[in-house]
């Protein structure tokens, strides 16, 4: 027998196999969902990850915050941005990142093949019992450990040991304060699900005759409910995050095909963006070389500090009487210098960013086969202005009518139910429709993602923070917003499925999200995005309209005619 079986035999019955059993079997049939993460974490880190981490890597910089001068040897870059790669913040990121994309393709494959019924249940039982508590804890502990550590490092405080060999107290303190209210916040997300949509959670799996399962009896009431907490949760932040995403999205397609027209006092030039381009390299080499002097000057000052510890109370009294030296008020200048060469550097890289957009599009527009491509950018966008506007109608009308939904009445959503109860008669329409109107989120995200791309530029140039802490995370955020994606939608697609596919995984995806909670919260976290983007846009249009968008324009022109 095979050793990790369960059923056992004597003299008078013989009981049947438990259900969580691993067998031979099953683990040859799970074979296939182990290729699906190997390659989707192998894509992950190899291919997507150095490219997500290129816009945040910067070349003065490596993993262990050293800073090269602006002068040092191209020879020296090169070792340096080689030891970058290798330090095992880089690595542990994409290690993070390729696991979370993993195992959200693996969980995807898993929910295809529950609904064509393709492969075992047992194995795909046994994926599920590993994939799901996974992918959980990636989600809410491991991630939100790492950006809240990337968020502390940007704000300037530094996780390197000290001469002593410790680790900052106050930078641990701020992780741990910031992953605390993570979590608290996170928690809190399960009291938005109504109590009554919170009884529909599905009884403990039973067996053909009746009987509750043993295993359920002696480990399942515990872990079953933290899991199905943690996916209703996870699914509420999934819809929320989709929703507001999708209606940046929204707001910033129109915006750039119709709204921008020509903003700028006369055509860009190639001379304009290389004023630009120069301006920011010189922002870049300056910064660079202050920030390696706040480094000497840091170094300096601790290898001081413990030659007075070893001196004895009376050194440590003598040297507090002494009051701040040069270097230290030297410290002081440079801080605040490279706070404002920070935002600088921020700004104009938004600057350049959208610089180089606009002259691309009017490149494009230039030609006749630029003009044609437009068409389909036009389309998507007039459908996004009535996707805005049909959702606003909606929401009012669920003031009268608490069925009314969005997802029921959008043409392109009731067309793909048509031809998805076509291939099954069996299918409710009105469900898939609203299965439907989800994926439409994510397709409108990723079909306007340059739109979007330029809008959150154009928010940077008013607050470089935001820039930069969004470069920092930018991968692990890809990460989680594709995995939880993932997730909210297999938990709008099993609510839907017929009851003998729901039981074949037993019961680890099914969760309290009932189809008009969803409607509702998906709503309103759309029109509330869509809002936020439009007031965010017409902000900025007022505050650059009074000049104040255009003083790196021309005012970097004697930047860069001094660094050449």
């Amino acid at each position: 027998m095979w050793p990790f079986s369960t059923s056992s035999c004597d003299q008078d019955a013989c009981a049947p196999p438990s259900p969580h059993a691993v067998t031979a079997a099953a683990l040859l049939s799970a074979l296939p969902f182990a290729a699906v993460f190997i390659a989707a974490n192998a894509v992950a880190v190899r291919l997507v990850f150095p490219k997500l981490s290129r816009a945040a890597q910067d070349d003065a910089r490596d993993g262990d915050d050293h800073v090269l001068p602006a002068h040092a040897p191209a020879a020296l870059r090169q070792v340096h941005a080689e030891h970058g790669t290798k330090s095992w913040r880089r690595r542990g990121a994409a290690w993070a990142f390729g696991t979370t994309v993993g195992l959200a393709a693996t969980l995807g494959a898993l929910i295809m093949a529950e609904i064509v019924e393709a492969v075992d249940p047992a194995a795909r039982n046994l994926a599920l019992r590993v994939t799901v508590p996974a992918l959980l804890f990636m989600l809410v502990v491991l991630i939100p450990w790492l950006e809240c550590r990337s968020v502390v490092s940007s704000a300037g405080w530094s996780f390197q040991r000290t001469a002593k060999g410790r680790l900052s107290r106050v930078a641990l303190g701020l992780q741990a304060v910031l992953f605390g209210g993570w979590l608290f916040i996170f928690w809190s997300m399960g009291s938005v699900v109504p109590r009554a949509e919170i009884l529909l959670r599905s009884a403990p799996p039973a067996h053909h005759d009746g009987r509750t399962s043993p295993s359920w009896n002696s480990r399942g009431i515990v872990g079953e409910d933290l899991t199905r907490a943690c996916l209703e949760r996870i699914g509420v932040v999934g819809i929320s995050l989709m929703a507001l995403l999708s209606g940046f999205a929204s707001v910033s397609a129109p915006w750039h095909t119709f709204g921008r027209g020509d903003v700028r006092r006369r055509p860009l030039t190639e001379a304009d963006v290389n004023r630009k381009q120069t301006g920011l390299e010189a922002t870049s080499e300056m910064l660079a070389t202050k920030r390696h002097r706040l480094q000497y000057l840091e170094r300096k000052m601790s290898q001081e500090a413990s030659k007075r510890g070893k001196t004895g109370l009376v050194g440590m009294v003598m040297g507090s009487i002494r009051g701040a030296t040069g270097e230290e008020a030297e410290m002081q200048t440079l801080k605040m210098e490279i706070v404002g060469l920070e935002a600088m550097e921020a700004s104009l890289s938004s600057n350049l960013v959208l610089m180089k957009n606009q002259r691309a599009a009017s490149a494009r527009a230039s030609t006749t086969m630029g003009r044609i491509l437009l068409a389909p950018s036009y389309i998507f966008s007039a459908y996004c202005v009535y996707r805005i506007l049909a959702t606003s109608l909606t929401t009012l009308r669920r003031a009268s009518s608490p069925s009314a939904s969005f997802a029921s009445s959008d043409p392109i959503n009731r067309f793909l139910g048509l031809l998805a109860r076509h291939w099954d008669p069996k299918l409710d329409q009105m469900a898939w429709a609203r299965i439907i109107s989800f994926a439409l989120s994510g397709v409108i995200l990723v079909a306007s993602a340059n739109s979007a791309i330029q809008t959150f530029h154009l928010f940077a140039k008013w607050t470089p923070g935001l820039l930069r802490h969004a470069q920092a995370n930018l991968a692990l955020a890809v990460g989680q917003v594709a995995a939880t994606y993932v997730i909210s939608a297999s938990l709008l697609l099993r609510s839907q499925l017929p009851s003998e596919a729901r039981s074949a995984v037993g019961g680890v995806l099914r969760g309290a999200l009932t189809p008009a909670f969803v409607d509702g919260w998906f709503e309103g976290w759309f029109l509330l995005g869509s809002v936020v983007t439009g007031v965010g846009i017409f902000v900025g249009g007022k505050i650059g309209a009074m000049g104040e968008a255009d003083w790196d324009d021309y005012g970097m022109e004697e930047m860069g005619a001094k660094r050449l």
